[in-house]
């Protein structure tokens, strides 16, 4: 009898050699996420006093929405507002224009120029803005005639201060005046800031002096100068409000003689600040634009603006319906 004998099968799959080891050391460690309760319990409380507040606004009878509508774009708000964007515009030109002379002055080797200007930075810089103006309103007391002719000699041409000099007038000089004093420590300010060596190599070259301060300071300096001046610009159009002392038709107190007459006072100031906030955000755009021109020298890709911002996100938002919609690529 023949006995046959089968050797057991191995049923176990051959053990991959290759496989990599069970990860060690930080690579297989758990990643918890951080937790941030106090700024979450933050962020939830400042939402619901800014929620509290919006609801305030709008229930609050006090607020009287309907003399604020009946206002807000009256023929009377309206013109004060144009008087009030004049003297700004008046203002801030004339103010830089001779801020710039007084920083060049400043800047300048002569210590004659340089105690003149310094002393003129001082002055208005001293004297608080309503002083001013009242002092310029009543420039007529002191000099009745301005005329034009030899220092300390005889005169060629002459008129009435008051018939040149009215209330207006005094207004647009007393802030221009004023604001030349701040100007001139801005521009300086960005000035300086330049590397002196941009002038060395300038000079090297053979460039003119003014080429250079044309070409080669100012677009760098006022990579310095326009935030700062941006922030007197709306200093100055907020401060228009002051003239009113002068009895000036701006949009202070345009709204004042308007409360004083129908006793709404809360309205109306809502009038005023809602167009020194549309106005002042207008020119916050507009600063953001210009300092985004002058810095295309310190950045190659200047980032993108809040409209390309917004374009981006609706676009994105498009292809991902597309993406997902019946029959469109995956």
């Amino acid at each position: 009898m023949t006995v046959t004998t089968t050797e057991p099968t191995d049923t176990t799959e051959p053990t991959d050699t290759t496989a990599p080891p069970p990860a060690t050391g930080p690579a297989g460690l758990r990643v918890i996420p951080a937790r941030h309760p106090w700024r979450w319990l933050a962020g939830v409380a400042a939402v619901v006093l800014v929620a509290q507040f919006l609801h305030g606004l709008a229930t609050n009878p006090g607020w009287d929405w309907q003399t604020f509508n009946a206002f807000v774009t009256a023929d009377s708000i309206l013109r004060a507002v144009w008087i009030t964007l004049q003297l700004t515009c008046y203002g801030t030109v004339l103010g830089f224009a001779l801020g710039a002379v007084i920083a060049a002055l400043r800047l300048s080797a002569s210590p004659i120029l340089q105690t003149i200007a310094w002393a003129y930075v001082w002055a208005f810089r001293s004297i608080p803005l309503i002083v001013q103006l009242v002092f310029w309103f009543n420039l007529s007391y002191l000099y009745k005639r301005l005329g034009v002719g030899i220092p300390f000699g005889p005169t060629f041409w002459q008129f009435e201060t008051m018939d040149v000099l009215g209330a207006l007038g005094a207004a647009v000089l007393g802030l221009a005046l004023h604001q030349a004093a701040y100007a001139a420590e801005i521009v300086r300010a960005g000035v300086l800031s330049v590397d002196a060596g941009q002038l060395e190599a300038a000079a090297a070259l053979g460039i003119p002096r003014l080429r250079q301060a044309w070409r080669i300071v100012l677009p760098q300096a006022m990579r310095g100068i326009l935030p700062n001046a941006a922030n007197e610009v709306i200093s100055l159009f907020k401060g228009t409000s002051i003239v009113y002392v002068m009895a000036i038709g701006e949009l202070f107190y345009q709204v004042q003689v308007i409360y004083g007459r129908t006793g709404r006072v809360v309205p109306l100031l809502m009038v005023a600040t809602a167009w020194y906030v549309l106005l002042t955000t207008l020119l916050s755009i507009a600063q953001y634009y210009i300092e985004r021109y002058f810095a295309r020298g310190a950045e190659r890709t200047p980032p993108p603006t809040p409209l390309a911002r917004a374009r981006a996100f609706v676009r994105q938002i498009q292809e991902s319906r597309l993406s997902t919609a019946p029959g469109g690529r995956s």
